[in-house]
Parts: C-alpha cells; structure tokens; sequence
C-alpha cells in the first residue's frame, strides 16, 4: 500500500481549493452586476428571465448562477409570474424573487421568501419565459435538417384535386406511402445542402417547412391514395412534396449556459436565405450535439479581426509603399450573443440575441470567455 505524506495532502486539498476559488472568481467576473444596477424590479406581462436579468447583469445569460437557484429549479423555471419582485441583494451579489412578508426590516431591505410557490392549477402557462418563445416558436419543429435521402422513403404528395398546381389552405392532397398509423403531417420539400465555412464540406441537408396537413381518409387497398386535408400553408406545396409526422410540443423555457467544453463554431446560414442577421433573428452554426452543445447553450459572436499593414513601422529606406512593412491582426471584435434552441448531430440553430452589428456568414460563435 502507498503511502502518502500529511504535506502531500494539504498540497492537493489546496490545490483543488485554488481551483475551485479561480473557478468562482472567474464565474463572478463573468457574471458581474451592472454599475447602475436597480434595487429591484416589478415583473410585467412580456417580460423574458433575459430580459430581466439584463436590467441588473452585464451578460444577461448569466441569471441561473445569480438566482440562487438549485439545479432542479434552475432547469425547470416555470416559477416568475407577473406582479412578483425581482430584488438585488447586494450583501451576497444575488437575485431574490418574493414580495415583501414584513415592513421595517433592517437596513430597509425586505425579507422575501427565497422557494418558489407552487401551482396547481395553470403552471407554467403565465409564467415569465427564458427568452421571447413566440420568436423561436415555428423553428422548434421546422425546419429540419436531414441527411442526404432521408426524405426519400417519406410519403409522398403524388396528385391534387382538379390537378392543381400549388395547393392552398383546405384543399385536398392526395398522398402515397406508409403513414405508420399517424394522423397529421408537416410537409417538407429538399432544401439546399449546408456547407461548413471552414471545412467547405456538406454538413447536411435544411428541408424547406411548406405546412401541414391531416389525413381526411386513408386508403383502402394498396393501389388506393391517401386523402389529406390541407391545414396551413407556409410555401408553396405540390406533388412530390413529403410528408413528416408532427413532433410533440416542445418544453419552451430554456435555461442559458455556457457549453460544457470549449466550442469554436462559424455561422453556417441564415434562415430566410439572405446573407446576414440582425436580432431576434435565426442563424444556424456547424456544431452540433456531437460537440457537446445543448439546448440553452450561449455563444458569444465575433468577427475576425482584419489582417492589416503596419505602415507605421520603421521600414528600409529603400522600402516604397508598404512593401517590407509587417503585418498585423486586429484583436476579434465581439458583437452579441447567440442562444441554441435546437440541436441536430452536427448544426444547431440559434436564436440571435443583443448584437451591436449585423451576423454574417462566417463570423464566429465561441464559448464565452
């Protein structure tokens, strides 16, 4: 058996303890309260926990660790409602969520009740969201990104009714395939294939969302169509259009968080095909859940700092222009904040959040520093 020294062990529990202390130093730098910060805040109807967090910290992401929440209540926040206060307790640099329990506390400071309440009835229905859901909403289960095929095996719209071209809302599709029992159907169409920036490889396939429909009447033989009803109707949709089962309704309240491990990623696109975003907009990057992202990931956005002549320099004296002078990269510019939402093997899409310019294709998207 080994035998260690009682110096050997102090050493490591110190260790561990500076870890541990640069580890919270670090979170409480990066997580900092503004200078100007209110006292407390009165929660409204339209409120996000993002906005909100950004009345009173630097990076509003940052509002689990200053709420002093446990971890089940953190991944489930369906607990601020309007009418509640949000107070800043400077004494510990935390958020407090209550209303006042007594009058003429000490200090002027209230005591507030730190445990959510419970709801039995309507819970989470007027609970104050993560961020605006009703932005991010459409995108939670269209569009889709598939691999190459994938849509090949998917029934299919083969005829319309008086052979229309493009269907319009309440119109009969006819369709062939194997339905596997389901009742309601988006309807995709192949989209054009995502390019990595980096790499320039094909990293998949984003399905144009055209609608939904219902099954009005399945087919009764083999060589029989599937009667559909058309529900709603985004683009365009005709034969050849596939059919995908409606997903179940997503949970909407997402928790912000920086990754897990590092991550370096580049904008892949912008949804709607144009070539830059604003905020609240759409984007998608090339990392993906096999890079270890998750729902309610914050990256930071930059673009690459320009790579300029020196032409201060003190050159040759026989240097004319720029020739012989060296050259210098300009720091990275950071710009915004980006929240995922939704996440496939290797592309995440993202919700745009403050930006002080616009999110071109290419720009980076790493982990918050």
């Amino acid at each position: 058996m080994k035998k260690f020294s009682t110096a050997a062990l102090l050493l490591a529990v110190a260790s561990a303890s500076g870890a541990h202390a640069a580890e919270e130093t670090t979170t409480s730098q990066r997580c900092a309260f503004l200078q100007n910060a209110p006292d407390q805040h009165t929660v409204v109807r339209g409120d996000t926990l993002w906005d909100i967090s950004g009345k009173f910290l630097q990076h509003p992401w940052c509002w689990p660790q200053v709420w002093g929440m446990n971890r089940d209540q953190i991944r489930n926040p369906h607990w601020i409602y309007p009418g509640q206060i949000v107070y800043f307790d400077r004494a510990s640099g935390k958020l407090r969520l209550g209303a006042p329990v007594g009058q003429g506390n000490a200090g002027g400071i209230p005591t507030v009740r730190l445990s959510p309440q419970l709801r039995t009835e309507g819970l989470g229905q007027d609970a104050v969201p993560a961020i605006p859901s009703s932005v991010i909403e459409p995108f939670l289960s269209q569009p889709l990104i598939v691999a190459e095929g994938e849509l090949q095996d998917a029934p299919r719209i083969m005829a319309t009714e008086e052979g229309r071209v493009i269907l319009g809302k309440n119109d009969k599709a006819f369709v062939r395939g194997d339905l596997k029992s389901g009742t309601s159907f988006q309807v995709f169409r192949p989209g054009t294939p995502l390019k990595d920036p980096v790499s320039r490889e094909v990293i998949g396939h984003e399905a144009v969302y055209l609608g939904t429909v219902k099954l009005e009447r399945p087919a009764q033989a083999a060589n029989e169509a599937h009667v559909f009803r058309v529900v709603t109707v985004k683009e365009e949709m005709g034969v050849g259009d596939r059919l995908l089962p409606v997903p179940p309704s997503p949970i909407l309240n997402y928790v912000p968080h920086p990754p897990e491990k590092n991550v370096d990623a580049r904008i892949v696109s912008v949804y709607g095909g144009v070539s830059q975003a604003g905020q609240n907009q759409i984007v998608t990057v090339n990392r993906g859940s096999k890079d270890g992202i998750d729902l309610g990931t914050v990256l930071e956005l930059y673009r690459y700092g320009q790579v300029v002549t020196d032409r201060t320099e003190k050159g040759s004296f026989f240097s004319i222009g720029s020739w012989g002078k060296p050259k210098v990269k300009l720091p990275d510019n950071q710009y915004g904040s980006l929240f995922i939402f939704r996440i496939f093997d290797n592309i995440s899409y993202g919700l745009v959040m403050q930006v002080t310019d616009t999110v071109q294709i290419g720009d980076v998207a790493k982990s918050p520093e």
